[in-house]
This record gives structure tokens, sequence and C-alpha cells, in this order.
């Protein structure tokens, strides 16, 4: 599953790091059903703008902050991320932890 906004965030670093053909195979693995693409709902927004306002100064931002808020709207206890440094940081509703994947290796 991947929420909606990481769809652009993803555009940005594949035409950053890598090249168009990059998001066109990454699109089309969304339409085979690969990926579930995750809308947000009017709930998730509340919730983000809590996110946002409550971490300001830890640099947390809207993809960030809707990732957690789908997250916890789904019940989901892991979070597949290259963000750990954001994501140790946020505190979800539904556990006391988010187990984060990859995880760092000991």
């Amino acid at each position: 599953m991947i929420p909606a906004p990481v769809l652009v965030e993803a555009d940005y670093w594949i035409h950053v790091r890598l090249h168009p053909g990059v998001l066109v195979a990454l699109l089309d693995d969304v339409v085979a059903g690969a990926y579930r693409v995750e809308e947000l709902l009017p709930q998730d927004y509340r919730r983000i703008r809590e996110l946002c306002d409550r971490y300001a100064d830890s640099d947390i931002g809207f993809v960030d902050a809707a990732v957690l808020a789908v997250v916890e709207r789904l019940g989901e206890p892991k979070l597949a991320t290259l963000d750990h440094r954001h994501f140790r940081v946020l505190r979800p509703r539904h556990l006391d932890t988010l187990r984060l994947l990859p995880e760092a290796q000991s």
C-alpha cells in the first residue's frame, strides 16, 4: 500500500536521481495491482494538521505526516521507509512504536 502523497515525492526523487522510465515502471505496477494507492480521507487531513503542528520543530512535512495518518487509520504496525530519522520521532496513536523497515542492522 502506498499513501497517495508518497507518489508525488517518489516522482520528485525519481526525476532528481534516476530517469523517467522508473516512474513509468512504478505506475505500471500500480495499474497492474502490485500496489494499492491509499487516498487521504478528511480525517487524515485533520491528523496531518495536528502532526505538522506538534512536530513543527522536527522538520516533519506533509508527506511524512500523511503517511503516519494513513498508517494509524489502517492500524498498521509497520512502515517501510528510508526516512528512519523522522519516523523514529513520530509517535503513532495506535501503538507505542512503529516497526520501521528495513530494520537497522546490528
